[in-house]
């Protein structure tokens, strides 16, 4: 009898987890506490800073939903170069209760549409007196670019399928509040599109520094090679991932971001890797179910999943808030004593 073969992934075009030809994406260091880039490097101390920070602004935001004065007169420019609704309206909804002055920023009818480099749109936009920039944009590295190049404060808003810094910290805290704070010897399942996924990154990063395990799983097609390097495990099926986990986020099939062929239809895509009900009994008693949204509802997730006691997305999303509130004075308040 001939022995088996390993599965061999084969690489999607435009989905690597790494960007050889984006060398800014390693800069500025991490450690630079003007701009929030990723969770790539982010230590065990400076990821419980924010996550602790988040939830004193989640207690001080339950108890009333007034503006505040924390970054008063501080100007924040939300440039996004591709679409959102939970990401912009969080960032916004944070400035807001902060008492800082959001300034909504679109490509079209923009510099940026007559031609100018994204760059010198920007650094004209600073020169008037932002002090931070929230960018979201379909090329990976573009907010490190503009982070080496800009006096303002930046902020990674989704960046190609590089990272989502701000949703992995508003995932790590959901996770401590499901895991009563522990991260030590928990494990989670991601699922699905692994390889289009900035969320899939930066949880891994978020998680494997603080203690917890990651098992992915999803097509060939949509798990990049060598993601292994990443510190987590890659499991041959959903069963497999699924099995004893503490809690599984299934990521949404980015139909978008692909190219065609890469899932042979919709309908066996939900039969093999999608969540049902069945398939949450492979889970630990108490683990929870999370989705960054939005959700293709009977494609990644069943409805009764995504509405099911074991459901934690409406958390997730009302954690961006707070998450928000705290990366934004963290970087205002790094930027105003770089300027001091």
């Amino acid at each position: 009898m001939s022995q088996a073969q390993p599965t061999v992934r084969p690489e999607p075009s435009g989905a690597a987890f790494s960007y050889p030809d984006c060398p800014a994406i390693a800069e500025p260091s991490p450690a630079d506490r003007r701009h929030l880039l990723g969770l790539e490097g982010m230590t065990r101390a400076e990821l419980t800073e924010i996550l602790d920070s988040a939830g004193h602004w989640r207690e001080r935001l339950s108890r009333g939903r007034l503006a505040c004065d924390e970054l008063a007169g501080v100007a924040v420019v939300n440039a996004f170069f591709e679409d959102s609704t939970r990401t912009r309206v969080s960032f916004e909804l944070a400035e807001h209760r902060l008492g800082a002055i959001p300034i909504p920023f679109s490509p079209a009818g923009s510099s940026v549409s007559k031609g100018e480099s994204l760059l010198d749109t920007l650094h004209t936009i600073v020169a008037m007196g932002v002090d931070l920039v929230v960018v979201r944009h379909p090329s990976p590295g573009t907010p490190a670019l503009l982070a080496r190049h800009l006096e303002a404060g930046v902020v990674n808003a989704g960046d190609g399928a590089h990272e989502h810094p701000t949703q992995g910290l508003l995932d790590l805290l959901t996770l401590r509040d499901a895991w009563h704070g522990r991260f030590e010897g928990r494990s989670i399942a991601i699922v699905g599109d692994v390889a289009h996924s900035r969320v899939a990154r930066s949880a891994i990063f978020g998680l494997h520094a603080l203690g917890a395990s990651v098992r992915l799983a999803g097509p060939a097609t949509l798990v990049p090679r060598g993601i292994e390097s990443l510190g987590c495990e890659v499991a041959e099926s959903l069963e497999q991932a699924l099995q004893g986990a503490d809690a599984v986020m299934a990521l949404r099939l980015q139909r978008e971001r692909m190219e065609a062929g890469l899932v042979p239809s919709l309908g066996e895509y939900a039969r093999e890797w999608g969540l049902d009900a069945a398939r949450l009994r492979l889970l630990e008693p108490g683990a929870v179910v999370m989705h960054p949204g939005p959700m293709n509802r009977g494609v990644e997730i069943a409805p009764e999943v995504a509405d099911g006691e074991r459901s934690v997305v409406l958390a997730q999303v009302a954690n961006g808030v707070a998450v928000r509130c705290a990366v934004l004075a963290r970087c205002a308040t790094a930027v105003a004593e770089a300027r001091a």
